[in-house]
């Protein structure tokens, strides 16, 4: 009878130990499962975020620079909307400037490309494009009172001058089409120039050289 008691004592054991180990394996691998589904959802929803920070990244690039849907959602800067000065510096000098400004004085955006069409004293042909520029057609957006810059490059070499003290302006289009063209002023401790070659800069952003 010990002996017997001793066998099912045994067997007892050895069956609680088999179920104890089968559980332990069913709770690993529902762990697992659990883990495994739970890195998916982590990996899928970094995956849509990164997504959503690639496209907010470009569109706040796009609207930064004003470049992307600028041609289809902002009109072209036209003449009677703008405000145009013209400034002599370096006057005396033999390369003096005529700095010229243009303000966007409409309530909404607009855009300018290539360089301006000058004529100095609003005679004979158009200046030539400089080349210091490189003739690109990008846009530029200027916002309500944005401003963009250009300037006239005056090379005086002491004779057989030209003398003049307005130039006449006319924007570009796309295809180098011009708009009306006005007279400017000039401005300056000088606003009387000479010149015997002429050329002028591409619109900018920034004033060129050192003004």
């Amino acid at each position: 009878m010990r002996t017997s008691r001793i066998r099912a004592t045994v067997l007892a054991t050895a069956t609680a130990a088999l179920a104890l180990s089968l559980t332990a394996c069913g709770g690993a691998d529902n762990g697992a499962k659990d883990d495994n589904a739970a890195g998916q959802n982590r990996s899928a929803s970094g995956a849509d975020a990164k997504g959503e920070a690639k496209s907010a990244s470009a569109t706040g690039g796009a609207d930064a620079t004003g470049k992307g849907a600028t041609t289809s959602n902002t009109r072209q800067c036209v003449g009677d909307e703008t405000h145009v000065t013209v400034e002599h510096r370096f006057a005396g000098q033999q390369g003096d400037h005529l700095l010229i400004t243009m303000v966007n004085k409409s309530d909404k955006p607009c855009w300018v490309t290539s360089y301006p069409s000058v004529k100095l004293n609003g005679e004979g042909a158009a200046l030539p494009l400089s080349k210091k520029s490189d003739g690109g057609d990008q846009h530029l957006t200027l916002q309500p009172n944005g401003t963009v810059y250009s300037a006239a490059n005056l090379f005086d070499y002491g004779k057989d001058n030209h003398r003049a003290s307005s130039i006449s302006l006319a924007l570009r289009d796309n295809d180098g089409r011009l708009q009306p063209e006005y007279s400017v002023d000039v401005t300056g401790a000088h606003n009387e120039f000479a010149w015997n070659e002429a050329d002028v800069l591409n619109w900018n952003t920034e004033k060129p050289y050192d003004f």
